[in-house]
Parts: C-alpha cells; sequence; structure tokens
C-alpha cells in the first residue's frame, strides 16, 4: 500500500464581500425633497434645519427634475446682494441644478465611488422606472467602505 497524499475538500473561494455591497443597501431613501415652485429661502432654512447640503426637487409624480445645493443657494445669496434684489422671492426652478447625472442603485458602492471623483459631485439621485426612489451620498459611500473594512481590507 502506498502513502496517499490527501488534501481535503477545498472549499470554493469566496467572492469578495464586494460584489453584494450595492447602492440600493446604502442609499438613503426617505428623502427630504423640493418643488420647483418653492423659495430658495425655504429650502435654506430646510437644508440648515436638516443639517443636510442639497435635495432633489420633484415634480407631483415624483419624477426627477433636477438638485439644488448649498453651493446654489450661495449664488443666489451672492447674487441678490450684488443685484441689490430680494432673498425671498426667488424659487427653486431659478437656482436647481438640471440635467442631473443619477446612477442605478444596483450598482457596486465601490463603482459608484468612483462616480464620484470623476463627476465631483456629493450625492447622485437613484432613480427607477421614471421616479426618485433614494439617493447616495459621500457619506453613505464611506459607510459601506467603513463595513468592507473590516472584511477585506486587513487590519492595518
Amino acid at each position: 500500500m502506498g502513502i496517499k497524499s490527501f488534501q481535503g475538500r477545498q472549499a470554493e473561494p469566496q467572492k469578495p464581500q464586494s460584489e453584494s455591497m450595492l447602492v440600493c443597501d446604502y442609499m438613503a431613501k426617505d428623502l427630504i425633497t423640493f418643488k420647483k415652485d418653492q423659495s430658495v429661502y425655504t429650502v435654506m432654512e430646510t437644508l440648515t434645519k436638516n443639517n443636510i447640503s442639497g435635495g432633489c426637487v420633484v415634480n407631483e409624480k415624483n419624477e426627477l427634475l433636477g438638485i439644488i445645493s448649498e453651493g446654489d443657494c450661495m449664488k443666489h445669496i451672492s447674487d441678490s446682494q450684488y443685484y441689490n434684489m430680494p432673498i425671498e422671492d426667488y424659487t427653486v426652478e431659478k437656482h436647481m441644478t438640471c440635467n442631473v447625472a443619477t446612477i442605478d442603485g444596483n450598482m457596486n458602492v465601490l463603482d459608484a465611488a468612483k462616480k464620484f471623483i470623476e463627476n465631483k459631485v456629493r450625492r447622485f439621485p437613484i432613480v427607477q422606472d421614471g421616479k426618485l426612489v433614494g439617493q447616495i451620498s459621500q457619506r453613505d459611500i464611506l459607510k459601506a467602505a467603513m463595513n468592507l473594512k473590516g472584511q477585506n481590507w486587513g487590519n492595518s
């Protein structure tokens, strides 16, 4: 009888944890949104009260029209000061960013991180069947990365 080498049954290689880390698992779903006919002043109050840096602008059907951010509000403040115009008189529609880039909720969060870097934005709306279903921010990506750290980044 010869000596047999026994390796045992090898486990299937595990897929990296990041493959299952999808944008839809980390996106915010309970969003503060704005309407195009709201005043920029109301937006500023809402942003500061809720400690957020911007929000999606939607119509009555919850379809995405644009985004309004702190930066858009700052531009309005500056313009109002320069042209001596009342700050309360302008609507979201005149100051929001249109043609907003969106991402798929089924995108891997690491791919989403790359999109953030490429597009230099702070948030991406998630649209499904023409309706706004969520939003992912840079902070949401950081939270996902913290979950990933314990699994794939080692103990550095």
